[in-house]
């Protein structure tokens, strides 16, 4: 029985998302505690060698967390004074912030108003407004678990001379299939780096870790030796010797966080199975609410594993506002979340580029709102939230 399905009084809690730690799984991380190596062992390895593998990538770094592999990617790319990186604005803030960690500039693409992606238009449309400046990488957010238009996004990219660096941490398990090819989130057939995020409500849980992931041997080997001072060991030298030719960090993961994405990654399919049910018993239960309430939109040829279960909802017509909604569902015991304020609006942002007219973010934003979504809900749970959103909003 699921944590959320146990009797007894009132019905615990259900947030937005939440991590699915099991018995195995702490018995991975006791037994890492026990080894020889807390940090910098070769358990850090081992998960990497079955993250690429899980992935269909053949090379994966491991990091500290998700922030440190985009910031990683930057670095092994070269982006730095002068370039120009496009992110959309529909995303977290590590994802524009990580260009201008190493000098870059950011120009902020619109996103679809119903799947909150990227596209080739929002990207072309930002392309000219960087026209003039150097375009060094593109990065496309896999919001929700929803996958972008890869193929469209890197023929535009191409173009102009630019790479495409997928920032994924929604998007492991996920399938996008291109010209009947399925291509797993990761896999690098249309990228330099993928990157993943194992915070606590993501699929796969290390409490805080991050993965890239490459099929660029030299990529990979930059990567490795910035996650690490920028250290490197010159063949032949004496086994103490380390050489430092460039500025580094320490993003190094420990041994134990990686136990435990060990363990956690032998379940993804479990997770993603279990994700996939719920998300359809959302669908319909949902369709009672529509059309003030539908769910966001997938793009033809993605198939997520949900990260996230974002509804759009016409709060206007209703008569009602969000913060409305959000303490009537907290009131009822379910939890909810927006993702994401567009990051143009930031003012840190504002201040450097102004505000760019961005509909599709705007229009996002004023709709979206996410429900609970992960592996431990019942199905009961289900009809619960949807039953709460029903009643908050009048229907």
């Amino acid at each position: 029985m699921s944590a959320s399905s146990s009797g007894g009084g009132a019905p615990p809690f259900l947030p937005y998302g939440r991590q699915t730690i099991e018995d195995d799984d702490v018995a991975a991380v006791a037994a890492a505690l026990r080894a020889d190596f807390l940090t910098t062992g070769p358990t850090v390895e081992a998960f990497e060698t079955a993250f690429k593998q899980k992935v269909g990538a053949e090379h994966a770094i491991a990091a500290a967390n998700g922030t440190a592999t985009l910031h990683l990617a930057m670095l092994a790319l070269g982006v730095g004074e002068g370039d120009v990186c496009i992110a959309p604005s529909v995303t977290f803030l590590a994802t524009a912030n990580c260009a201008r960690y190493v000098g870059a500039e950011v120009v902020f693409a619109d996103v679809d108003p119903g799947s909150g992606l990227m596209t080739p238009d929002t990207l072309a449309e930002a392309l000219k407004r960087a026209e003039g400046r150097r375009v060094r990488a593109v990065l496309p957010v896999h919001l929700r678990g929803d996958v972008c238009d890869l193929p469209g996004l890197k023929a535009l990219a191409d173009g102009v001379g630019a790479v495409l660096v997928e920032d994924a941490p929604h998007a492991l398990g996920s399938v996008g299939a291109f010209d009947g090819v399925a291509h797993p989130v990761g896999d690098g057939a249309f990228s330099s780096f993928a990157s993943f995020s194992f915070h606590p409500v993501k699929t796969l849980a290390t409490g805080e870790g991050g993965m890239l992931t490459t099929n660029d041997a030299a990529l990979a080997a930059r990567a490795r030796s910035l996650r690490g001072h920028g250290m490197v060991r010159p063949a032949g030298a004496e086994p103490w010797v380390y050489e430092m030719p460039e500025l580094g960090f320490n993003y190094r993961i420990p041994d134990v966080l990686c136990a435990l994405g060990i363990s956690q990654l032998a379940k993804l399919d479990r997770f993603v199975a279990r994700r996939r049910t719920l998300a359809a018993l959302y669908v319909d239960k949902l369709a009672a609410l529509a059309p003030v309430v539908r769910l966001a939109e997938s793009p033809a040829w993605s198939d997520p594993a949900l990260h996230l279960l974002t509804v759009l909802i016409d709060f206007e017509a209703l008569g009602t506002t969000r913060l409305a909604v959000v303490e009537a569902l907290k009131a009822a015991g379910v939890g909810s979340q927006v993702h994401y304020i567009p990051v143009h609006t930031q003012p840190y942002y504002q201040a450097r580029y102004g505000a760019p007219d961005l509909p599709g973010a705007d229009a996002w934003y004023a709709r979206c709102l996410t429900l609970p979504l992960y592996p431990g809900m019942a199905d009961g749970d289900v009809d619960r939230v949807v039953e709460a959103l029903a009643s908050a909003l009048g229907r």
